[in-house]
C-alpha cells in the first residue's frame, strides 16, 4: 500500500509577496472507529470484542486525566503523549501570567514502531 498525495499550491506565511510554491499533502483514504479498531484488535487476540471497547474507552478516559495533570503518558514503543502550550510573550518574567497562554494542544511522539513505519512509507501521486 502507499499513501496517496495531492499537490497544492501554497503562499508563504512568513513572506506573502514571495512567489507561491508547489507542496504534496497526504490524501485520506477513508477513516476508522474505535468500535471498529476494537472489533480488529479482538480478532488478534482472546478477549471479546465488549472486553477490548471498555479498555480503550477506560484508556481515552485515563489518557486525559494525566495529560490534565501535565504528565507525559508513554505507550512504550508505540509512542508519547504530552500537552504543549503557547501564547504571547511579555517583556519580564514577572510580567507573565496564565492570562498571556493562548492555547494548548496534545503532541504525539510517535515511538520505535511508528517511526519504521515512517521511514517505510511509499507514496503515489493522485
Amino acid at each position: 500500500m502507499s499513501i496517496k498525495y495531492k499537490v497544492v499550491e501554497k503562499s508563504n506565511p512568513g513572506n506573502p509577496t514571495a512567489p507561491k510554491k508547489w507542496y504534496a499533502m497526504a490524501k485520506s483514504t477513508g477513516e476508522t472507529t474505535l468500535k471498529a479498531l476494537g472489533k480488529e484488535i479482538t480478532q488478534r487476540s482472546t478477549v471479546n470484542q465488549a472486553d477490548t471497547l471498555a479498555v480503550l474507552e477506560a484508556l481515552t478516559q485515563v489518557l486525559t486525566e494525566h495529560l490534565s495533570e501535565g504528565k507525559i503518558v508513554r505507550f512504550g514503543d508505540f509512542g508519547s503523549f504530552q500537552i504543549s502550550i503557547s501564547g504571547e510573550g511579555t517583556e519580564t518574567a514577572a510580567q507573565y501570567n496564565a492570562s498571556k497562554i493562548q492555547k494548548s494542544k496534545v503532541v504525539f511522539r510517535p515511538g520505535v514502531d511508528l517511526k519504521e513505519m515512517q521511514n517505510n512509507l511509499k507514496f503515489e501521486k493522485e
